[in-house]
């Protein structure tokens, strides 16, 4: 692959970033229209999306600094600007965002489906500029011996990590989309499932990355961000599955 330096990494995973998020924004305003629901500008849709920005904002930067407290020195310093986010971390500040901005407003119907595919496609993007940042971007892999191992630069062959990223999404992508009829009954539920699989995913998969400063057990702090989420999102989720219809055998 090319090898890119530190202001061509920076300018192309920026570029890939940004656009993550401006397709993103596009797919999920054709959700809202394709429901019904009006354009995020709309009342009601937009403290939503007021509480889902300021609540990704801030659990982005929260959870990287779980996850490097050592920066901590350099906020103190003063050094506000910090680089460095964390995808987690937008996940959930911006699930706590809408519930807040939901409850704010007394709106009570479910918001997450409508995000699942915008996720998905934004995340994906990213992580291509992840990939093509290679050792400038915290998400490379440890080295491996296995054929598909990529040299970043280093002359040393590492997990292409967000290659296995892509690959998970698009195919939790595939089993929400084929599944999307029976999982509409109960509305919620395929934004429930997604992130539930994705802090899994997370939890899993950085153990295949570099711990730059680990916590108890060896995780990083990201692996334990992910495992308390879980803890505590799941029995929502297991609510949620609950409700589905079962299913019936198809008559003779």
């Amino acid at each position: 692959m090319i090898v890119l330096d530190a202001a061509g990494a920076a300018t192309v995973h920026g570029a890939f970033e940004y656009g993550g998020i401006a397709v993103g924004a596009w797919l999920y305003r054709r959700a809202l229209c394709g429901q019904g629901r009006g354009g995020p500008l709309d009342r009601g849709n937009f403290a939503v999306l007021v509480g889902l920005l300021l609540g990704a904002a801030i659990g982005n930067k929260a959870v990287f600094l779980v996850e490097r407290p050592d920066v901590w020195a350099r906020l103190l310093g003063g050094e506000w600007l910090l680089p460095g986010q964390s995808i987690v971390g937008g996940l959930l500040g911006g699930l706590v965002g809408v519930e807040l901005a939901k409850r704010a407003t007394g709106q009570t119907r479910s918001t997450g489906d409508a995000l699942v595919l915008p996720l998905v496609t934004g995340i994906t993007i990213g992580r291509i500029g992840c990939f093509l940042a290679g050792l400038h971007d915290d998400t490379y892999g440890l080295p491996t011996s296995l054929p598909w191992g990529v040299d970043l630069g280093d002359g040393v062959a590492r997990h292409p990590s967000p290659l296995y990223e892509i690959a998970f999404l698009l195919g939790l992508a595939a089993w929400l989309w084929r599944s999307r009829a029976r999982l509409a009954v109960v509305p919620g539920l395929q934004f429930k499932l997604f992130l539930a699989a994705y802090l899994a995913w997370r939890l899993v998969s950085d153990g295949l990355k570099p711990v730059r400063m680990p916590y108890p057990l060896g995780l990083s702090g990201i692996q334990w961000v992910c495992l308390v989420a879980l803890a505590l999102y799941a029995p929502l989720v297991w609510r949620a599955a609950r409700c589905l219809p079962s299913r019936r055998p198809a008559s003779a």
